[in-house]
């Protein structure tokens, strides 16, 4: 079952946001979900590795490069509203058939 952390910069609007379109993801790809968080990024930053997928809008990416070096997926959104979007960094973070 996958674990999912999705930051933003205050942890309260985009994120909640950010946390919709990856619930309707997962639901739409049939991927077992344990828990899906949303919250700042500073927060975010200090808890990443206790996940094994972070959600951020794109221009946060490199905050958590460490936490990538660790085996943890980043994956940076673009457009927070987007389903397909969502659905596709899932797919290619390569955690959905592992999942499911």
């Amino acid at each position: 079952m996958l674990k999912i952390l999705v930051a933003c910069a205050n942890g309260a609007g985009t994120s909640l946001m950010m946390k919709m379109r990856v619930e309707k993801a997962t639901k739409d790809l049939g991927v077992k979900v344990q828990t899906i968080h949303h919250c700042s990024l500073s927060e975010g930053k200090s808890a990443a590795t206790q996940y094994d997928v972070v959600f951020c809008p794109l221009n946060f990416v490199n905050m958590f490069d460490d936490v990538a070096k660790k085996g943890i997926a980043i994956c940076g959104m673009k457009n927070v509203l987007s389903d397909k979007e969502a659905q596709e960094l899932l797919i290619n973070s390569g955690l959905v058939e592992k999942n499911k």
